[in-house]
This record gives structure tokens, sequence and C-alpha cells, in this order.
């Protein structure tokens, strides 16, 4: 089942409860942190862009999960390969990173002695602004990135949790947004051009259960003279209503059911994260493979708090089927998949 909300409207009812469950092609719910009524310390909120080309990848993040907020800048380079990650956390912010209600518009900010991170969003224009001091071997990485060319259709999902009706997760992501900037680490730099570099907005509003695990991947690139995308998931809440998972062609989605990664397997029965991964869906519609070049692999473990992470960037290779029946073929497009548990 595949159920598409059409109507606009309130995202929560007075109960704090999730009105509708499915998926839409853009933000027709309206969300609001004082519709929430459950514990404020389980409310979750970030925005999460990622600008790739291929070369080079820049990950920054802003996410306020109330009793901790988490500011993270990662710098890929796919060349050598190489990546670096850095975090700022802070202790109970309870919403004051001030995150928007909507992605249509917003800007939000984080500044400390290390860190001053802006997403900068007047409605037309998107710009992310960096300078992490001390990024790496003391030297001050910075960026200053602008995103255009909004696609029509984004994936957008109202998931619910069977063991809470007060959870919820309100989700959008933006693919195939054309990048234009530059990212410079001391001597070394990088230029992004609109012509080869996307981005994807990950959009995250939501009040989550403790213990999650869930798979998320994500390609923004051309293939045969068309702006091509994906976003697929699964692992989280109840999506019986719908799943996350679209194509995008020259900004217009293509709705497909659910899908599985396979990830491969070691002898112990552990994933192999940096071998061929397959993925397929249920509706025979999807026959991807990927080439994993770089693990971000991340853990951290304060026992009651636990995140465990694999976010493998690479390329992506097969065959898709459109909604009017006929095959897309890629090959050798960049993009992620990941793999992550927390405890939150």
């Amino acid at each position: 089942m595949q159920k598409r909300i059409t109507e606009p409207g309130r995202l929560l009812n007075e109960q704090g409860e999730l009105i509708e469950a499915g998926y839409a092609t853009e933000l027709i719910r309206e969300y609001s942190r004082s519709d929430i009524k459950a514990s404020p310390l389980r409310i979750k909120e970030w925005d999460y862009y990622l600008v790739n080309d291929g070369d080079y990848g820049l990950a920054l993040t802003i996410a306020d999960n109330s009793y901790m907020g988490l500011m993270s800048v990662s710098w890929l380079d796919f060349t050598k390969p190489c990546e670096t990650t850095k975090s700022e956390m802070i202790i109970m912010p309870m919403g004051s990173t001030d995150l928007p209600s909507s992605s249509a518009a917003g800007n939000v900010s984080f500044h400390n002695a290390r860190l001053d991170l802006s997403f900068y969003n007047d409605g037309k224009m998107r710009r992310l602004v960096c300078i992490y001091r001390n990024f790496k071997n003391g030297e001050t990485l910075h960026a200053n990135v602008t995103l255009s060319d909004e696609p029509r259709d984004s994936m957008v999902i109202c998931t619910p949790y069977k063991e809470d009706p007060k959870a919820f997760y309100y989700n959008q992501k933006i693919n195939c947004l054309r990048a234009e900037g530059y990212v410079s680490l001391g001597k070394e730099g990088h230029h992004f051009t609109n012509d080869t570099a996307f981005a994807v907005l990950d959009w995250g509003r939501g009040v989550w259960t403790y213990a999650n695990t869930w798979y998320w991947s994500s390609l923004s690139s051309e293939a045969n003279g068309h702006t091509f995308g994906f976003n697929l998931g699964y692992g989280f809440g109840d999506t019986s209503a719908a799943s996350e998972n679209m194509v995008f062609v020259d900004g217009i989605a293509h709705k497909l059911s659910q899908v599985t990664f396979n990830i491969p397997l070691k002898e112990d029965g552990s994933e192999d994260y940096m071998k061929t991964w397959a993925f397929t869906s249920d509706d025979d519609r999807l026959n991807l493979v990927f080439e994993p070049v770089i693990d971000r692999a991340s853990l951290t473990d304060f026992k009651l708090l636990r995140s465990d992470q694999h976010q493998v960037f690479g390329r992506f290779s097969g065959t898709v089927i459109l909604d009017d029946g006929s095959p897309f073929e890629i090959k050798n497009l960049p993009g992620f998949a990941e793999k992550v548990a927390n405890r939150w």
C-alpha cells in the first residue's frame, strides 16, 4: 500500500497524534513544535545537507535533539579516498536552536569558539556557510556553497509508531539541488560547480522512540541527459501506509514500494560494508549494485545513549522502472547508503 496525502492542513491533532500517515511530494502538512504532546525530551529536529560531485563531498548538520544538540561537519575526498568528521555537542538545547518549522524558508545558525555554521534560506536560494577552526591538523575549514534549482517534487513521509501514538517522524528529502561554491582546508581547496555538483537536504522533525535502526540511501546526479536522484530507506516506525522510496527524473517523482538493502556478510555473520551491496524492491522495479569507496563509520557509546553509524559513500549502477513502465539505466553515479542503530 502506498497512501498519498493530498489535503493540506495540520500535521498533528489536539492530542499530539499524527492525523494521517502516508507520503507526499511536497511539505503539505504544517509542523509546529508547540503541537507536540509527548515529553519535550523526546523531540528531535535537524537539517542535514550533503553536497557531492563524485570527487569530493561536504556534509553539514544542525540537530536539536532536545536533551542534546549536535553540529557536525564532514569533508570527504573520494579521490584518495579519505574523510574527516568533527562535531560540536551541546547539552539541553530544548528547541533553542530554533530550527525552522518548514523547509520552505528560514535561517538557522550555530556559533561557538570552534565552529560557525549557518544555513540561510530566503525561499529562493539556500546558502551554506561554515568556518570550523582546528578542523584537521590545526587547519581551518572554510565553506560557502549556494544551492539552487529546487525540483518540483521531493520525498515527504508522515510516519507513526505503533508502540507510541504520540511518536511520529515528519521527513522531507529534497534531492538534486544544484550546488556552486568552495571548500578550503589550509592550502588545499575545491570548487563545486553547478554542472557537476548536486546536494540533498534531509529535513527531519518528530518524536522518536528510544531504540531505532534505519537504512537510508540517497543519490543526486545526472544520467542520460537528465537530472536523476533517488531516496531509499526503511527500518523505523510503522511504514504500512507508505514507504519513503522515490526516484526523481528531471524533478518528477516516481514512487516505489518496499526496498531492501542487501549488505554482504563476513564469515562471522557481521556486515561487510566495503563489499558490493545490492538493492532490490518488492515490486521488481529497482535493481541496483553499489560499489563502496568510503565507510564513514562512527561509534558513540555512553551505555544509555549509543549510536553505531555506517554511512558508506560510493557509486551506483543498475536499472529502475519508472511509473510509465520504461526502464532508466544508471552507471557509476555517486551516492551513499547507510545503516544506523541508535539508542537515543
